[in-house]
């Protein structure tokens, strides 16, 4: 199904391509728990970007396996991609930024990232 998202703001607006049946992850590792993301992964190709990415800022940390992004103004953080290689690449989409989704709905799988 195909779900459009944005930042508070509304200056980083994007769409993806994805199932959110299987449910969303609760991470609770040290950015993860801060951000109270709820989050799903999509392969990258299926996330697309419709405003620039200029109105998007980065943030990596630790192994810098993970780049996080948030918007410039409003700072919360829709999603973030990983750094494989470009045909492997996958995004983590925050579903609290999608528009219409019942999040009572959603199962909800706890993931133990401080361990890694």
């Amino acid at each position: 199904m195909r779900y459009k998202g944005s930042c508070h703001c509304g200056k980083v607006i994007f769409e993806i391509e994805g199932d959110l049946s299987a449910g969303a992850v609760n991470c609770n590792c040290s950015i993860c728990s801060r951000k109270g993301a709820l989050l799903i992964a999509v392969p990258r190709d299926r996330l697309s970007l419709l405003s620039p990415e200029t109105d998007l800022q980065k943030y990596t940390f630790n192994k810098h396996a993970i780049v996080h992004r948030f918007c410039r103004t409003c700072g919360v953080h829709p999603f973030a991609d990983d750094t494989a290689d470009k045909s492997e690449r996958m995004a983590y989409v925050n579903i609290r930024c999608l528009e219409g989704v019942d999040l009572a709905r959603i199962p909800v799988m706890e993931f133990d990232g401080r361990s890694m």
